[in-house]
């Protein structure tokens, strides 16, 4: 490891408890998203517009209420708030899983498959705005990754569990094994938090502002808009990429069960490359090369991967003795950088920015925009097929939106050192001054 991306001195009381609490926030993730994901499979992709619709009003119903309360709350409070109220649904879902034939498997699924989609993201973007306030920019660079790390082990972890108490405890338990998770992962962060708090007493205040600072900040603030745009064009990539697996799931596997199996094992080997993306690669990028290249880089790898489904469709191929499906392919490829290159990057900008626009700002676009997306995608590709559009129609539709995502990322680097040169003069990284201690 060279001196320019070792973990320094004083950093690892920070760094060691802000990776396992990510581990632990993922594991409780993935432990209950087969759950989720076999739904998405069982039905094919005609019918996400109506999950993503429901999820869309869900998160903009709730984005008003989180609003009020980074407003209001202090930084302890917030997070004590926001994730207790994600336990308790948690548990509140255990009795009305053990009542699921009751209730209708249906109505069941629909309200968790909404339910989960909320809860990752605001949970998710909750925990990196906090890391944005614990973290310089110079720190994210090299640190992120490691944490993204802890997350990544969380995301095999969780599928693992899965399989293991799923036969022996049944899916009802599993809920509480999840909350039981997410409770520590609060009690981690609760203790960072104080942490920095006795080191630096301002950062523990309320945000203060408006409840609705973060849409605001999306048409007013270059750096939130572009950093919507981003979202906006690469999570079209990775929500198509979902979408064309769930038909892949549909045609191929017609029991739930061998359904859940292949979902897993995507999982399993997406997480995996995300893995070997963060340690081997993305740190020594984000040190290397600056943030922009974190965001340039994937949007390549997936303009490549899409013209690729655009020329051959749903191709097979051989690879050592084994058939690789071009389908499936796409998503692990797509979503390993995803979350092993773009998400730490795009995180590490945040550092830049003033609070209001770290927690509001990035929630909203981590959430309702993120979700926006997912609706619209779906639905347009719905519309594209319902006019006779063909797969390669489509591919290369999607590989100019990477392409445009990979702008927008440019542009939103450009756009957060301006950010930072107004409020604080030239940034740190700029300078090429040392970072502190974390």
């Amino acid at each position: 490891m060279t001196p320019r991306i070792a973990v320094r001195y004083g950093e690892g009381r920070t760094l060691l408890p802000a990776a396992l609490a990510f581990f632990c926030l993922l594991a409780a993730y993935y432990v209950i998203r087969p759950v989720r994901d076999q739904l998405a499979g069982a039905t094919g992709s005609v019918a996400l517009p109506l999950f993503y619709g429901g999820t869309f009003i869900a998160t903009l119903a709730i984005t008003p209420v989180f609003g009020w309360l980074t407003a209001r709350l202090p930084r302890r409070a917030l997070l004590g708030w926001s994730y207790g109220f994600f336990i308790v649904c948690l548990i509140a879902f255990v009795p009305l899983f053990a009542q699921q034939t009751r209730i209708g498997a249906r109505t069941l699924g629909i309200g968790f498959y909404v339910w989960v989609s909320v809860f990752n993201l605001f949970v998710v973007s909750l925990f990196w705005s906090l890391m944005a306030d614990l973290f310089d920019n110079l720190q994210a660079r090299r640190l992120f990754p490691l944490i993204a790390l802890g997350g990544a082990l969380g995301a095999l972890a969780g599928p693992a569990l899965t399989s293991l108490l799923a036969v022996r405890i049944g899916v009802p338990p599993l809920l509480g094994v999840s909350a039981l998770l997410l409770l520590v992962a609060l009690g981690l962060m609760l203790h960072l938090s104080a942490s920095r708090s006795r080191e630096r007493p301002g950062d523990e205040a309320a945000v203060g502002g408006s409840l609705l600072a973060g849409l605001r900040a999306a048409f007013a603030e270059p750096f939130v808009r572009r950093m919507a745009l981003l979202m906006l064009f690469s999570d079209g990539v990775g929500t198509l990429a979902y979408a064309l697996v769930a038909d892949y799931a549909r045609a191929h596997y017609s029991d739930a069960a061998l359904r859940t199996a292949f979902y897993g094992h995507m999982d399993f080997v997406i997480n995996l490359l995300q893995m070997l993306l963060q340690v081997g690669v993305t740190r020594w990028l984000l040190v290397r090369f600056g943030i922009v290249s974190g965001l340039v880089l994937p949007a390549a790898v997936n303009v490549l991967m899409l013209l690729a489904v655009a020329l051959f469709g749903a191709a097979h191929f051989g690879v050592g003795g084994f058939t690789v499906a071009l389908i499936p392919l796409m998503l692990i490829v797509t979503r390993s950088f995803a979350y092993g290159v773009i998400k730490p990057a795009s995180d590490a900008l945040y550092t830049r920015t003033a609070r209001e626009i770290r927690y509001k700002g990035k929630n909203f676009v981590e959430t309702a925009v993120w979700r926006f997306g997912d609706l619209a995608v779906t639905s347009a590709l719905n519309g594209l097929r319902e006019l006779g559009a063909t797969l390669g129609v489509i591919g290369f539709a999607s590989a100019a939106a990477a392409a445009l995502a990979g702008w927008f990322g440019w542009r939103a680097v450009v756009a957060s050192r301006e950010t930072a040169r107004r409020s604080t003069g030239p940034s740190a990284d700029e300078r090429g001054s040392t970072a502190r201690p974390g």
